[in-house]
Order: C-alpha cells, then sequence, then structure tokens
C-alpha cells in the first residue's frame, strides 16, 4: 500500500516530535503492509514549511529504518492567501515528490469564496488538488454535492482510513461511506500523528473497503492510484471487475 498523507517527520508540526516516534511509527506501518509513505508536514500559519528541512529530515528518517519503507516528500497545504500565490510561483515547492499533486486541508470554520477559482488556477498550471479528510470537516461534512462538483471538475478527495473504523466519530464514519458509495473518494490514507491514537495502519481499512465495495476498489485506494500521485502520473481508470456500489447485505446481515 502506499500512504499520501502522514505526519513522520520529527518536530516540524503536531505529529512525530522525536527520531525515535519517527522509527516507530514507520514500523507500524511496514508491519501493515505499506511500502511507501509521503511525509506532509502541516504549511500553515503555525508552522512554517521548510522544504530544505523537510528533505534533511527524511534523509535522516529514511537512514535511520533503512529499506524498511520509503519516505516520499510532500506537504499538508493550507489554502492561505501568501501561501496560495507562492504555491503559483514556486509549485514543485508544495507538491508530492515535486510532481503535479497537491494535498489541500481547508479551515474548519470557513471555506473561501474564491475556493473554486483558486481549484481552476491550479488545473491550468498544472496542479492536481487533493482535498485532505473532507468527512471530518465539519463544513464539507454537510456539502457533498459541492465535493461532487469539485470532483467532476478534476479535484480529488482523500479520505482518513481510521475515519472508516469509527475514530473520529459516526458523523466522519458515515460521511466516508457515503463518499464512497458517490464513487467520490480517489484515495484513502492514514493522517498519521502518532504510534498510538492516529497510527499509520492502512490495512484495517483496506479491509473494510474491500469488504463492502470489493478487492477492486480498495486496491485502486490504497495503492494504484497513491502509486501514481508518486510517480506525477494520471490515475489509473478503474477496472471493469471494480464495483460501483456496495455490496448489498443478506436480510439477516445486521452488523456494518
Amino acid at each position: 500500500m502506499v500512504d499520501i498523507h502522514s505526519h513522520i517527520l520529527p518536530g516540524l508540526d503536531d505529529g512525530a516530535q522525536t527520531l525515535e516516534e519517527s522509527v516507530a511509527m514507520l514500523r507500524i506501518a511496514a508491519e501493515s503492509g505499506t511500502t511507501d509513505i509521503v511525509a506532509t508536514p502541516h504549511a500553515n500559519v503555525e508552522y512554517t514549511f521548510d522544504p530544505e528541512i523537510v528533505s534533511s529530515r527524511i534523509r535522516e528518517v529514511q537512514e535511520a529504518v533503512g529499506s524498511l519503507i520509503r519516505i516520499h516528500a510532500g506537504c499538508d497545504f493550507h489554502m492561505k492567501f501568501d501561501l496560495i500565490e507562492d504555491l503559483f510561483q514556486n509549485p514543485t515547492r508544495y507538491t508530492i515528490n515535486g510532481k503535479g499533486y497537491l494535498m489541500v486541508e481547508f479551515s474548519d470554520i470557513i471555506i473561501l469564496p474564491t475556493t473554486d477559482v483558486v481549484f481552476d488556477r491550479m488545473n491550468s498550471a498544472g496542479i492536481v488538488p487533493v482535498v485532505t479528510h473532507p468527512e471530518r470537516n465539519p463544513l464539507l461534512q454537510q456539502r457533498l454535492d459541492q465535493l461532487e462538483r469539485w470532483a467532476r471538475n478534476g479535484v480529488l478527495l482523500q479520505i482518513t482510513a481510521q475515519s472508516l473504523l469509527g475514530r473520529f466519530g459516526p458523523t466522519a464514519k458515515r460521511v466516508s461511506d457515503q463518499l464512497l458509495d458517490r464513487n467520490l473518494v480517489h484515495f484513502v490514507a492514514s493522517d498519521a500523528h502518532d504510534t498510538e491514537d492516529r497510527t499509520p495502519r492502512l490495512d484495517l481499512a483496506r479491509q473494510y473497503v474491500s469488504k463492502h465495495w470489493g478487492e477492486s476498489r480498495a486496491d485502486r485506494l490504497f495503492r494504484r492510484n497513491p502509486a501514481a500521485v508518486l510517480k506525477g502520473e494520471p490515475l489509473p481508470a478503474p477496472e471493469e471487475t471494480e464495483m460501483t456500489g456496495r455490496r448489498k447485505r443478506k436480510w439477516y446481515q445486521f452488523w456494518a
């Protein structure tokens, strides 16, 4: 599996704080089936994003874990005016592996009315926005039609693995299921922050998606799509065998 959203680099944001914690997180990821992981420290008003420091930390952590797992560079980009302007001046500064995909996180309190214009500018500049964890955002939870409109216009959506398992509450789980039912999810990632509560495990969520939407969908969301992101390639088309909706439960099955 490939994880395109994590906070594994030590001392850069509210994720891992020490090298030892970073290594422990990466061991969890590798042992649960992740081969590649993107380090996406926050780029916002609270945390200054410096790609040179990010690269240095990646080298440090990669050396510590060896060939256990491959680490890639990215960021958790917040829609802030000066960052947006710098993005268009220096797009590879923020995108995953310096290629075409950008992880975009929204505020919980406001969605800027100019968001559609910014997304159009990104698309024109060859930048593909990936909206992170919309199922956890209290504003986007109520705007599934807007998310669908964005998706039709080339915006991609990433949900959090633990949302599918109930870690972020019933609303986040319900919205995650609804987005999957509407075939609006392009990636499932960990958004890992630590080794205990918000871990980098993806395997349990993959099992959940495979059970309810089929293995082909699970493989696309956890492996094929994110692998394309690392290379800056277009996302692969769904396989012919992929289910379009959720598996129907038998009348005697009452569990999720």
